[in-house]
């Protein structure tokens, strides 16, 4: 048995009428959202920032290794 699904279905599923919300109603909405979110003090991002930079670096000395070496071993196989 299969059921065809049809976009007013989905709409009922989401919970939403259908109807197109206006740029001003969906602005004031993103406002009301952002005032929800827990934003992160000073001293966090400082810390975010560090570990991310510190692994970006870990990742990049990585790939950079993994390159020079398969690159050493290209070249003494193929020359």
């Amino acid at each position: 048995m299969t059921k065809e699904h049809h976009v007013s279905d989905r709409h009922e599923l989401a919970g939403t009428s259908g109807k197109r919300t206006s740029p001003i109603t969906f602005y004031r909405q993103v406002i009301a959202e952002l005032r929800k979110v827990v934003w992160p003090t000073r001293p966090q991002v400082v810390n975010y920032f560090w570990v991310v930079l510190v692994f970006v670096l870990v990742m990049m000395a990585i790939v950079a290794g993994l390159d020079y070496g398969f690159g050493k071993a290209a070249f003494a196989i193929f020359a």
